[in-house]
């Protein structure tokens, strides 16, 4: 079993995956969408009990722990990375770090996805896949123009959860990505690429505020 979570932005989720090993084979055994405008420090323990619990599952049959690492709310990344990472750590078990970009090009169908995200201050973030999940294009941060002009040729499906553009047309793509998270991770998992939670890094493609500012007064 895989438990996986986002809590990257206000809104976030949680997820319960079968590995390959499992009888029934890979798949999702249950996802809840979480809200939180305040983060989701003070609430993500009971989500995790709450998900176990309805699913009559405990810690110990969790072989694999895995989070949205970013890019998002630079505190909401941390929170969910060291929530994962105390599990697996207190557990005894490995631990996966997955792009939220890439979790949202799992949603696509189309041999190249173009992924793309609200980043804010008239920015996005972007990256392209392929269907396999591999990266074809890096994950960057750009106003959408510039990202659209950068576009790899061909036949790219753009897919994003919370943008839209009289530019080019772009799938809506849901909201909640754990389960995407879950699912990315067991092939991880399979792989024997999950591994020491201790490893665990953030994902933010964006440097924080602070970085900005210390920088600009160097």
């Amino acid at each position: 079993m895989i438990l996986a979570l986002d809590t990257t932005g206000q809104y976030g989720s949680i997820a319960l995956g079968l590995d390959p090993s499992t009888p029934h084979g890979a798949g999702t055994l249950d996802e809840m969408e979480l809200y939180a405008p305040d983060g989701f420090a003070h609430m993500l323990y009971g989500y995790v009990e709450e998900i176990l619990r309805r699913n009559r599952a405990t810690l110990a049959d969790v072989e694999c722990f895995a989070a949205a690492s970013g890019p998002g709310s630079f505190t909401g990344v941390r929170v969910g990375l060291a929530c994962i990472k105390g599990l697996a750590e207190a557990m005894g078990k490995p631990a996966v770090g997955i792009s939220n970009l890439q979790a949202i090009a799992s949603f696509g169908t189309a041999p190249l996805r173009a992924v793309v995200m609200d980043a804010r201050r008239g920015e996005v973030y972007g990256a392209v896949y392929d269907a396999s999940g591999r990266l074809v294009q890096r994950e960057t941060v750009a106003k959408l123009s510039a990202w659209l002009e950068r576009l790899s040729q061909g036949d790219v499906e753009i897919l994003s959860p919370d943008l839209e553009s009289a530019q080019v047309v772009i799938k809506k793509t849901p909201r909640a990505i754990a389960a995407a998270v879950a699912r990315l991770a067991c092939d991880r998992l399979a792989r024997g690429d999950a591994g020491d939670p201790a490893a665990l890094d953030a994902n933010y493609v964006r440097r924080s505020d602070a970085e900005l500012f210390w920088k600009d007064a160097g």
